[in-house]
């Protein structure tokens, strides 16, 4: 059970990840007539989450198809890859779950599920 946990928590997260990054320009786009400084700025930190998202995501689904997924090494990546969604989940709470954009509304739900899927895969 536990590494059927980690393998559904990191593909979603792979995919929210991707998911993040695809429409990237669409969002820039969305923000209406900025300066190319403030564009650049947003394109770097809505690509910077989405690739952190998906690194999350392959470092967990790594680390189970490679190793031993009960060892002390493996825990620590689940652990330490649970508590920084929870620290992500939190900011986009406080940011950018305030506004009316629906999948950025629902991303702090995202990051928690698997959060708790990598947790849970830790400990059983």
């Amino acid at each position: 059970m536990n590494e059927i946990s980690l393998y559904i928590g990191s593909a979603v997260l792979i995919i929210w990840g991707i998911a993040h990054i695809v429409p990237t320009k669409n969002v820039v786009n969305g923000f209406g007539t900025i300066s190319e400084d403030n564009k650049r700025v947003i394109t770097m930190e809505w690509v910077a989450e989405g690739l952190a998202l998906c690194f999350i995501g392959l470092l967990v689904l790594f680390v189970t198809v490679l190793g031993d997924s009960q060892d002390e090494v493996s825990l620590i990546v689940y652990r330490a890859s649970a508590g920084m969604l929870i620290v992500m989940a939190i900011w986009t709470a406080l940011t950018g779950a305030r506004t009316p954009i629906v999948p950025i509304k629902i991303c702090p739900f995202v990051k928690t599920i698997v959060a708790i899927l990598f947790i849970v895969g830790s400990v059983l």
